[in-house]
């Protein structure tokens, strides 16, 4: 079972990739984007981190609740929008327990990732975070690990590069935006693998 503080290590290990990637993400993003998906995911994270540590939530729900209404109220752009509901709606769909299954985890995920394709109106091929969430969400939900979820979440984002951007700002660039690797998608499959990290060595689903 998964308490509030796997869920509170979940997103300190985010925070901790993300600081480490944000240069790279900024990198992926300059070609086809505005440069700035690093230093707001950075800034984002960072403030989620400092927020549940100044009063950490009691329950796995809030504590994914609390850290989509900062990563909304920190991060520009689309991403903060996108990311928030993401982690909101994950941490609605958990409800008040004080501890939760991987599979509640892995049905309130799916209900996650299907409010960011309705807010964003992206689907799968769109060359979005969809393309590495989706995967992740599938293999976790098939009674997969957290590490089959991070692989799949890798691949998804990896095989983003050859697509045609069909939503967010890199469609605008048309056939300019193929041979770059989705600066979104790969945010998302860094906080899939913190997923798989906050389980732990040896913990269940790892």
């Amino acid at each position: 079972m998964l308490d509030s503080e796997f869920f509170r290590r979940w997103m300190s290990a985010t925070a901790v990739s993300v600081d480490r990637e944000a240069a790279s993400l900024t990198a992926l993003d300059s070609p086809i984007g505005d440069a700035d998906h690093g230093s707001n995911m950075q800034r984002g994270f960072l403030a989620v981190v400092t927020t549940l540590d100044k009063e950490p939530p009691a329950t796995p729900g809030a504590v994914l609740v609390l850290a989509g209404r900062q990563l909304i109220s920190t991060v520009g752009g689309a991403s903060g929008p996108l990311y928030g509901t993401l982690l909101r709606r994950t941490g609605k769909a958990l409800g008040d327990a004080d501890e939760v299954s991987e599979a509640d985890l892995a049905a309130a995920l799916r209900t996650g990732v299907d409010a960011v394709a309705t807010l964003g109106g992206a689907a799968p091929g769109d060359k979005t975070m969809l393309d590495a969430l989706l995967p992740a969400v599938d293999a976790l939900g098939d009674g997969g690990s957290f590490a089959a979820a991070r692989a799949a979440a890798d691949a998804g984002a990896e095989a983003t590069t050859p697509m045609l951007a069909r939503k967010g700002r890199a469609s605008y660039l048309g056939e300019r935006s193929i041979g770059h690797q989705d600066p979104g998608a790969t945010s998302s499959a860094l906080l899939i693998a913190a997923l798989s990290d906050a389980a732990g060595s040896g913990a269940s689903g790892e």
